[in-house]
């Protein structure tokens, strides 16, 4: 057997995939990109922000991603995908409209409603196009969408956050459309702005090509022939499966904590490198966000070939490999937070990043390989529920109340006179004087730069998980690797 349909169009399916696993991050990493802008719009403190990037987010994102895979359990998932791109990309596009705090939020959560319907039906699709033994390298591919998507987002976004609204409205004009929005005074609006309008309605036209382009495929078809596709499954049904797979409930433990210090370190790491070291919106996305993005991405297709070409001497290499690659991460993220000289951030970073993220084709992996073809969606849901309510509800606000606590310690510890807190500091800082500024600056700065570190202590505890799910692997899979 060798999966449904040519090679040809099998790697065009996946190649779709991605690319609309890579749009769905873009659309969802855009705000971190421009995170300092809107805190300062805002005038938000670290813990508000992690609050506004976060848990509504996360938790529309992990309710509606369990009924959205049930739903592509049952029907069809080309469909299901197509209507939930354009829901997300037009959600994004309208963050560039938000007036204040809570349309802001607002917003995001209709794109955190659009994009659960994305990886569930895409993994359930992808494994019924390639057999057993390809999917590992499959769901790596596919899984790179993650990085992918954060790569653009930072090459399209920074640089266009960093534009001037009159220079937009110039170019608007130029091209010929400037009647469109004639009556917009493009001297009010802010660069981030423009970055999510510019970054998000291109999503419609990718949808239509999915829906014209990737064919629905039968549910099992690549199975083994002894494993039946069966009838669509009760989510109970779905539960029971999982019910008494350690494998499974382990992998999710590891992934959750992995989500949790990646989503906080994502959240605030251009403001990290604004803060600590002054670049700027364009200079940070472009030279380290776009970086960073892509040594992830090498990171996770490295990850799918290392465990693809171990299995067949170690079966449980899918458990082992992210487990090694977080334990060598976590020093590497301390020493390039700490690191004073640019290029080293950059190699520490980098080489974290890589090493990081040779996890996420195993999450995916794991999580369809221990239940039949008929619950993967509702498997795949699952983990993203955890991963969604812990990784992205609880990440960001975690790093940005660290932050703002670390912060609050140092003012105490310099300014005698009890007046300088996070708060102050952003709001009266124009009525300071030079040395009570640059008081707030350093504190802003290495506030967050403890947090982080903390935070990232926490891979350890997520590398134990996945070591510990390695143990019913075998016993637990479906189908041997």
């Amino acid at each position: 057997m060798s999966g449904f349909g040519s090679p040809i169009y099998r790697n065009y399916v996946l190649a779709a995939l991605t690319l609309v696993y890579t749009l769905n991050f873009i659309d969802r990493t855009l705000i971190a990109v421009v995170a300092q802008p809107i805190i300062n719009s805002f005038g938000l403190t670290d813990a508000q922000w992690g609050l506004l990037y976060g848990p509504p987010f996360a938790i529309f994102y992990a309710f509606m991603g369990l009924p959205i895979a049930l739903w592509a359990d049952r029907s069809n998932r080309v469909k299901i995908i197509t209507v939930c791109i354009v829901l997300w990309s037009v959600m994004t596009a309208l963050c560039g409209l938000a007036v204040g705090f809570f349309t802001l939020l607002l917003f995001r959560v209709g794109v955190a409603v659009g994009e659960a319907g994305c990886t569930p039906p895409a993994n359930s699709i992808i494994g019924d196009y390639f057999i057993a033994k390809k999917r590992a390298s499959a769901l790596s591919i596919y899984s790179m969408g993650v990085m992918l998507g954060a790569v653009l987002a930072n090459l399209f976004g920074g640089p266009i956050a960093q534009m001037q609204g009159t220079d937009f409205g110039m170019w608007l004009h130029d091209i010929g459309i400037g009647r469109i929005v004639s009556q917009v005074d493009w001297s009010l609006v802010e660069g981030w702005r423009i970055a999510f309008v510019i970054v998000g309605l291109p999503g419609v036209l990718v949808a239509l090509v999915v829906l014209l382009t990737v064919k629905e495929p039968p549910r099992g078809y690549s199975d083994h022939p002894d494993l039946v596709a069966d009838e669509p499954v009760h989510w109970g049904v779905a539960f029971s499966e999982l019910r008494n797979k350690p494998t499974f409930w382990w992998m999710v433990a590891g992934a959750s904590i992995v989500a949790f210090v990646g989503y906080g370190i994502n959240s605030f790491q251009a403001p990290l490198l604004q803060r600590l070291h002054g670049l700027n919106v364009r200079e940070a996305a472009v030279n380290f966000g776009a970086p960073f993005a892509f040594m992830a991405a090498i990171g996770t297709f490295i990850g799918g070939y290392l465990t693809e070409k171990l299995t067949p001497r170690w079966k449980t290499a899918v458990a082992w490999v992210p487990a090694i690659g977080l334990l060598i991460a976590m020093p590497l993220y301390i020493f390039a937070f700490f690191s004073e000289d640019l290029g080293l951030v950059l190699f520490f970073w980098g080489m974290a990043t890589m090493c990081h993220f040779a996890y996420l084709g195993a999450q995916y992996t794991i999580g369809q390989g221990v239940v039949s073809n008929r619950s993967r969606a509702a498997a795949i849901a699952v983990l993203l529920i955890a991963v969604s309510l812990v990784g992205n509800g609880l990440g960001p606000y975690f790093v940005g109340f660290l932050s703002d606590f670390f912060m609050e310690s140092t003012l105490k510890m310099v300014d005698l006179t009890g007046y300088l807190t996070p708060s102050t500091c952003l709001s009266d800082v124009n009525t300071f004087d030079e040395g009570q500024r640059h008081l707030c600056a350093v504190a802003y700065a290495t506030g967050l730069q403890r947090a982080m570190s903390a935070t990232a202590c926490l891979f350890t505890i997520a590398a134990l998980c996945f070591i510990a799910s390695s143990k019913n692997l075998k016993r637990d899979f479906v189908e041997e690797l």
